[in-house]
């Protein structure tokens, strides 16, 4: 797996995406065309399909069954934290209100633990519980070397390896991508939930009006 297949700069994207969204590969008028039909199926951005726990207790593929033909939200957390993963948790749940019902329909999201060993489904679910989360958002584990690879794959992290290595480190940053159409980009996971919801809808080719 080429971690940076998604051309991403890891969590140093933050500071040239700002609080607005990053798009990848953004294409300019020919590619505008031609990025109006869904890409190849497959797996072209090389994104790990590793196998995770859902907090359901369900076992799905990354890619196969998480992204593939999906417009989705992921963030990574872990449930002991008690940093910014809980107001992370919390934005993103107005963000997920303000979606609605799109959200397990046509939008989904992921919360990727970064403490494998110590998060199983179970405790997971409990914390998914705690913070009121609804249907549509599934919280993933699964094995240390697994989860990072995905880490590194989808850019949480950052390109000093000293500074990743620090216990603790938070990438406050929420990944947004639509598979069938290759885009991608990224947003400050505390800013504004209209702002995450305006960068969702971004890449979202239906560009559906989200509940007020």
């Amino acid at each position: 797996m080429n971690a940076r297949r998604l051309g991403l700069a890891g969590a140093g994207a933050a500071a040239l995406f700002g609080l607005g969204l990053g798009m990848l590969g953004r294409p300019g008028p020919e590619k505008d065309r031609a990025a109006a039909q869904p890409a190849t199926r497959g797996n072209p951005d090389g994104i790990p399909n590793v196998a995770l726990k859902t907090h359901t207790g369900k076992t799905v593929r990354f890619y196969d069954d998480l992204l593939r033909d999906k417009l989705v939200v992921i963030n990574m957390m872990y449930a002991g934290c008690t940093n910014t993963c809980p107001p992370t948790t919390h934005n993103l749940l107005r963000v997920q209100q303000m979606l609605g019902d799109r959200v397990g329909k046509d939008i989904f999201m992921y919360s990727i633990t970064l403490r494998p060993e110590q998060d199983a489904p179970l405790d997971l679910a409990a914390y998914a519980r705690s913070h009121a989360v609804q249907p549509g958002w599934l919280f993933l584990t699964g094995s240390a070397e697994d989860i990072e690879q995905l880490r590194f794959a989808l850019g949480f992290y950052d390109p000093d390896p000293k500074v990743d290595r620090e216990e603790g480190r938070h990438v406050g940053m929420v990944r947004i991508g639509n598979d069938p159409y290759r885009r991608w980009g990224m947003a400050p996971a505390l800013a504004d939930p209209r702002q995450i919801v305006s960068s969702i809808l971004h890449v979202d080719r239906k560009a559906t009006r989200p509940n007020a």
